[in-house]
């Protein structure tokens, strides 16, 4: 732990959802909710106003569904317009920091010691957090970011996630403990839902009241890895340093679920996410690999992995999925899975199936619907007519699909210069209508 608060870490605000709604001015201030549209589908991420009536990550889509209010607008993600908005903002923080740890397509760490300023007190970090949360807002046409600023990377995660939306925590020196005493246990990295029961049947119910727990309990209760993390992070003892750039090994995605899960449908569809996430940073840093891996947590913390080899490298999200699934049907799920992960390693600069997929059939298309009225999806007939994906009409000009079905598919003109635009339906195969590149919001 450090003795200024010169750690920051940047969290961008619900960021899939946002991004949707800069692009599309019509659903500003509306529920959206991103993720898998179909009936199996997983939220990926839900806006604050849908997070209202009880959305959230890793949600079932159908249980989103009945929370959310008519008029919520259900997304497919758009992965390229939301790789371009992150580049942007890392490309920020490197001329704040030459050490800047990305962790994941919408948060990073800030290393200001790294930049050698001459002053790191309080009121100083606290003006240039606010300097960059202004910055990120401008460069991204609105998307904010929570900020938190401490002696450790601990500290400063935790104070991103205090205030959000758009808020700033700088933690000073020395009063680590103070802030972290109150807090729920589950703040902490590693409590989940499991362990959290655990403790609380010891009457473990805050960080403060964990601080307090002999090394030697937490030691024999959850073993050595575990205890002894628990112990240390508990007294905000975390000297963990920011690391930059480095060779990338593998490229993964995990979702920590708040109940274990069981039902191996709902498991499929958290598997199609992630294999989507993973794939989406495989193209972001120009990488495919040969080797898939299933990671599967237990209630008891057992974790297991499976792998399977291609002759191929990919980055095709459907082909990590099949892998995925397979490896899947092969390990019990019966008592509940508490973690589930998908990795893909043996890495190297160019895809395989790039060149292979121009001589096979494309996939069935993905099931749609229109925004505003959920029901059961029809068979879409263009595969680009993904409710949300960004469509450009000869005549009327660039826009996105509202819905679509039954050989039509209907579109609101908008983009994120613009008012709420109007909205038409065509024929699903008009030639004058073609998928585009997300919009340009600077």
């Amino acid at each position: 732990m450090r003795d200024t608060a010169s750690i920051l870490h940047v969290d961008l605000d619900a960021m899939f959802a946002s991004v949707e709604q800069r692009d599309k001015p019509s659903l500003r201030g509306r529920p959206v909710v991103v993720g898998g549209i179909g009936g199996r589908g997983v939220v990926a991420t839900a806006s604050y106003e849908a997070r209202a009536f009880g959305a959230r990550s890793a949600m079932p889509i159908a249980e989103a569904r009945r929370r959310c209010p008519a008029g919520t607008a259900f997304l497919a993600p758009r992965f390229a317009a939301y790789r371009r908005t992150s580049r942007v903002v890392m490309d920020l923080l490197a001329g704040v920091s030459p050490l800047v740890e990305a962790v994941s397509i919408d948060e990073a760490y800030v290393d200001l010691a790294a930049a050698g300023p001459d002053d790191l007190g309080v009121a100083a970090v606290t003006a240039a957090a606010a300097e960059l949360k202004a910055r990120i807002a401008a460069a991204t046409g609105g998307v904010t970011g929570s900020v938190g600023a401490g002696t450790s990377k601990l500290i400063a995660k935790i104070g991103s996630d205090l205030h959000k939306p758009d808020g700033l925590t700088v933690v000073a020196p020395g009063t680590e403990r103070a802030l972290l005493g109150p807090l729920p246990v589950t703040r902490l990295p590693g409590v989940g839902p499991a362990t959290e029961e655990r403790l609380r049947r010891a009457g473990v119910h805050t960080i403060g009241d964990l601080a307090q727990v002999p090394p030697a309990d937490l030691l024999e209760r959850f073993g050595q890895a575990h205890g002894a993390a628990l112990y240390r992070l508990a007294r905000a003892d975390d000297d963990r340093p920011v690391v930059g750039e480095r060779e990338t090994k593998s490229v993964s995605a995990e979702e920590t679920f708040a109940t274990d899960v069981a039902d191996r449908a709902r498991l499929g569809a958290e598997l199609d996410l992630l294999a989507a996430q993973v794939g989406a940073r495989l193209r972001t840093a120009g990488l495919s690999g040969r080797t898939v891996t299933l990671k599967a947590r237990y209630f008891d913390f057992t974790t297991i992995t499976r792998s399977t080899t291609r002759a191929q490298a990919t980055d095709d999200p459907q082909v990590i999925t099949q892998a995925a699934r397979r490896l899947l049907a092969e390990i019990e799920v019966t008592g509940g899975l508490r973690l589930l992960g998908v990795g893909v390693s043996g890495l190297s600069e160019f895809a395989q199936d790039d060149l292979l997929s121009l001589l096979e059939p494309p996939p069935a298309p993905a099931p749609s619907e229109p925004v505003e009225q959920p029901a059961p999806e029809p068979e879409e007939t263009h595969p680009g007519w993904r409710t949300g994906a960004d469509v450009r009409h000869d005549e009327h000009g660039a826009g996105w699909v509202w819905g679509s079905g039954l050989g039509r598919v209907t579109v609101r003109f908008e983009g994120p210069d613009t008012g709420p635009g109007p909205v038409r339906t065509f024929p699903a195969d008009d030639p004058r209508l073609h998928p585009a590149d997300p919009p340009d919001w600077s």
